[in-house]
C-alpha cells in the first residue's frame, strides 16, 4: 500500500470548531486511520501546520497532540510548498483577506462558512480561485448528519410522493453570560465581528434545502435581537448588535414551501436540537441530528378536531423509526476526505466557493427581507 503526505495549513485551530471538529475529529483522525483512501488504493495522510494569532495557545495544542509545525506568521506558512492546502476556521470578518492571500500563494482552499461577509466578497473569491486554477470548497456538514442522510434516502426512494412542505426548528437557549456562562463565543452576538444567527444558519439552510428539496427562489424573513445585552468571556457586559433569532419562509423548486426557525433564545421541547418535518402526498417524515421517523399515507390516522375532549391517542407513537442501515461517519471528517480526493485525484466536489456564494446570498436576502418587510426574489 502506497502512502503519501498532503500538508495542510490550518488557520484558526484555537477556536472551538477549528480545534474540535476540524483538527482533532477530522485531520488527526484521518491520519490515525492511515489516511484517505483513493480510487487506486493509495492512502493520503494529512500533515497539519497550525496557524493563529495566539502563540501560547498554538504551542499548547501542538504539544498536546505531538505536533511540531506551528506559527503565527501566515505568509510564512503559505510560502512553504510542502503545504499546498489551506484551511480557514477564523472569525468571519478576517477570513476573506486570508483566503485572498492563500489564493495568491497558489494554495487549494477549504474553508468554514460563510466564505465571506458579503455576496460581492464571496464572488470575488470564487473568481480569484478560478483564475488561479486552485481547487476550493466550503464546509457543508449538515448534509452528513445521520438524520438528514436518512431523510435524503427517503427523498431518493420517492417515499414522499410530491413534497409539499418542510418545517424546521433549530436552536436552544444560550445563556446571557451573567449568572451562567454562555455556551457560544461572544463574537456571535456582535455584528461588527461577523456575528448573527442569520449569517450563521442561512448558509447551512441553503445547501440543505437545495441538496435535499430544490433551489431556493424567494425568502420572507423576520430577524431580531431578543437579548440586547450580554456578558462576554471576561465578565464585561456588551451590547448585542447581531440578530439572535430568525424566522423565515422559503419557496423552493416545484412550489415546495419551507419554514425554518433559528434561535439562540428558545428552550428546547423537541427530541433533538434541530428537527425537520417533511410532508408529501404519500408520506411524512421527521428527522433530527440522528433519528428519523416516518408515517406513510396508508398508516396515517384520521384525527377529528374537538376541543371539548381531552386527547386520548399518542400521535408520536403512530410513527415508525427509520433504521440506520449504514455506519455513519463524523460529518466533518467525511467532508475532509471528500475534499482531499478532489484535490489529489480530481474526484467530484460540488460544494465549492459558488455554493458558498449562494449561502451568503440567502443570508443577505433574509436580512434585507426583515429590514424592508418584503419578499425577496433570488436569481435562478
Amino acid at each position: 500500500m502506497t502512502v503519501r503526505t498532503l500538508g495542510v495549513v490550518m488557520n484558526g485551530v484555537t477556536g472551538r470548531m477549528g480545534y474540535r471538529q476540524h483538527l482533532v475529529r477530522s485531520v488527526l483522525a484521518i491520519s490515525e486511520q492511515g489516511g484517505v483512501e483513493l480510487a487506486d488504493g493509495t492512502r493520503v495522510r494529512l500533515e497539519p501546520l497550525l496557524v493563529g494569532r495566539n502563540e501560547a495557545k498554538l504551542a499548547e495544542i501542538a504539544e498536546r497532540h505531538g505536533l511540531t509545525r506551528w506559527t503565527t506568521d501566515l505568509d510564512a506558512a503559505l510560502s512553504d510548498d510542502q503545504f499546498p492546502l489551506y484551511f480557514d476556521a477564523q472569525l468571519t470578518n478576517v477570513r476573506e483577506k486570508s483566503i485572498v492571500r492563500a489564493i495568491g500563494a497558489g494554495r487549494h482552499i477549504y474553508t468554514e462558512k460563510p466564505v465571506a461577509e458579503s455576496v460581492e466578497g464571496a464572488l470575488d473569491l470564487a473568481h480569484r480561485a478560478a483564475e488561479a486554477g486552485v481547487k476550493n470548497g466550503v464546509v457543508h456538514d449538515k448534509l452528513y448528519l445521520p438524520g438528514l442522510l436518512k431523510l435524503k434516502r427517503l427523498v431518493d426512494s420517492g417515499f414522499f410522493g410530491r413534497i409539499l412542505s418542510v418545517r424546521g426548528e433549530f436552536g436552544y437557549w444560550v445563556f446571557e453570560g451573567d449568572w451562567q456562562a454562555a455556551q457560544r463565543p461572544s463574537w456571535n452576538y456582535r455584528a461588527e465581528d461577523g456575528g448573527g444567527i442569520t449569517v450563521d444558519m442561512f448558509c447551512h439552510w441553503n445547501y440543505v434545502l437545495e441538496n435535499l428539496f430544490g433551489q431556493v427562489h424567494s425568502v420572507i424573513a423576520k430577524t431580531t435581537t431578543h437579548i440586547p445585552s450580554r456578558v462576554d468571556e471576561r465578565g464585561a457586559r456588551y451590547d448585542a448588535t447581531a440578530d439572535d433569532a430568525a424566522y423565515a419562509i422559503f419557496e423552493l423548486d416545484g412550489g415546495v414551501v419551507a419554514q425554518l426557525n433559528s434561535s439562540w433564545c428558545v428552550r428546547v421541547h423537541r427530541d433533538e436540537l434541530v428537527e425537520f418535518q417533511v410532508d408529501g402526498t404519500h408520506g411524512s417524515a421527521v428527522a433530527g441530528l440522528h433519528g428519523c421517523v416516518i408515517q406513510p399515507r396508508e398508516a396515517t390516522p384520521k384525527p377529528v378536531w374537538n376541543p371539548d375532549l381531552r386527547e386520548t391517542q399518542s400521535y408520536r407513537d403512530q410513527w415508525q423509526e427509520v433504521p440506520d442501515n449504514a455506519a455513519f461517519e463524523n460529518g466533518f471528517k467525511a467532508q475532509w476526505e471528500q475534499f482531499v480526493r478532489h484535490v489529489v485525484e480530481d474526484a467530484p466536489h460540488p460544494y465549492d466557493f459558488m455554493a458558498g456564494v449562494r449561502g451568503i446570498r440567502l443570508a443577505q436576502a433574509g436580512l434585507e427581507s426583515s429590514r424592508t418587510n418584503q419578499r425577496i426574489e433570488l436569481p435562478r
